[in-house]
């Protein structure tokens, strides 16, 4: 079979290396000279441990994939670092508890660390907190570096051709046109388009239960030693669904965060690249229309908490950015699948979740679809 694939994100890229794996054929094509969109601006962490439970299988299974794939392409920069979530007062301290508790902890890799521990596990934090949530499961790829090196694998079959600079225009049946006038026959059309919800979008499934979600983030300069895990606040709870209960509405009754991080709907994640710089975020913006430019207030907010978790100062930022990601409306839904026409589909609204769940949804596709 022939798959015509629109979008170069890491949804699309995700679906051509499913059909690629099960020996077909793929088209894929990329409006941009390479993906910028959310792909390439998020932390690049395979996030096990926030997961609710109705998503955890399909997140420890997308976290097997990403390791069989960092095993057979280096280039994408897989590591098994796990994560640390930093807890500061007594009332974080019993969310965290109460995630041990839960029947998943053993199967997420949790383990909760005095602070002591958390050290040794993780020498660079030398800073202010009372104890740490260990998850063993959570891991990282690099977002820069992951498609590129997933196409060249991909190129490598002899089965796959990626059109950078090219946008779709009209979709007629199973064959798309491009707007240098290119017809790609196939026998499968997957529209993968992330944030683009208007244009061809719109044209082919109409306004679909998906909306838009910007956040702010930033880059350090190399830290000058290991981060071993991936780092986040106690802010965190509050924004995953993994921590929901009674803790968790107690932790947001009584201790109300700070007026910059509960207007930007923030959470601390930090995780090393391996160029040694930091990816600090992050906030949440739901209503549109989004702003062109980026308030300076987060920023200085998750300076000072990452500054206070290392007990150091950061190296210098040398990048900030805004990004805009898909999400399903429907916090069950773990992406939106939308059928155009017999044998086009338009996929997207996976959420913050795109880089953890992209090969399994790829996969799950792959499945429904009798591939």
């Amino acid at each position: 079979m022939r798959l015509v694939i629109i979008g170069g994100g890491i949804i699309g890229t995700a679906h051509a290396l499913a059909a690629i794996g099960r020996g077909h054929e793929v088209v894929q094509l990329e409006r941009e000279a390479e993906a910028r969109g959310a792909t390439v601006r998020n932390f690049g962490l395979v996030w096990v441990s926030g997961r609710s439970t109705s998503e955890l299988e399909i997140t420890l299974r997308s976290r097997q994939l990403w390791e069989e794939i960092g095993g057979k392409v280096p280039g994408v920069g897989f590591r098994p670092a796990g994560s640390i979530t930093l807890v500061r007062t007594e009332t974080e301290l019993a969310v965290a508890e109460a995630a041990m508790r839960d029947s998943s902890a053993t199967e997420r890799g949790f383990e909760l660390l005095d602070a002591e521990r958390v050290r040794a596990v993780n020498p660079a934090l030398r800073g202010k907190f009372l104890a740490g949530l260990h998850c063993s499961t959570d891991a990282a790829v690099e977002s820069r570096q992951a498609l590129p090196a997933l196409r060249r694998y991909m190129e490598a079959t002899g089965r796959y051709t990626f059109f950078a600079g090219t946008e779709a225009r009209t979709v007629t049946g199973s064959a798309v046109v491009d707007d240098r006038g290119r017809r790609h026959e196939g026998d499968l059309v997957l529209v993968c388009p992330g944030a683009a919800h208007t244009g061809l979008t719109r044209e082919l499934v109409g306004d679909i239960p998906v909306r838009r979600v910007r956040l702010q983030m930033m880059q350090t300069a190399p830290l000058g030693e290991p981060l071993t895990t991936a780092v986040a606040d106690g802010d965190s709870f509050r924004y995953y669904p993994a921590f929901a209960g009674a803790e968790l509405d107690r932790l947001n009754r009584e201790e109300a965060q700070p007026f910059t991080a509960a207007q930007h709907k923030m959470q601390l994640l930090c995780v090393q690249r391996l160029h040694g710089g930091l990816t600090i975020g992050d906030t949440h913006e739901y209503d549109e229309p989004f702003a062109f430019d980026v308030d300076e207030a987060p920023y200085e907010h998750l300076t000072a908490v990452a500054e206070e978790l290392l007990g150091r100062k950061l190296p210098q930022v040398v990048r900030r950015w805004a990004g805009v990601y898909s999400q399903s409306i429907d916090p069950g839904t773990i992406v939106t699948r939308a059928q155009a026409d017999e044998n086009v589909w338009v996929i997207t609204g996976p959420g913050g979740r795109g880089m953890t769940l992209g090969p399994a949804i790829g996969e799950e596709t792959a499945d429904l679809l009798n591939l």
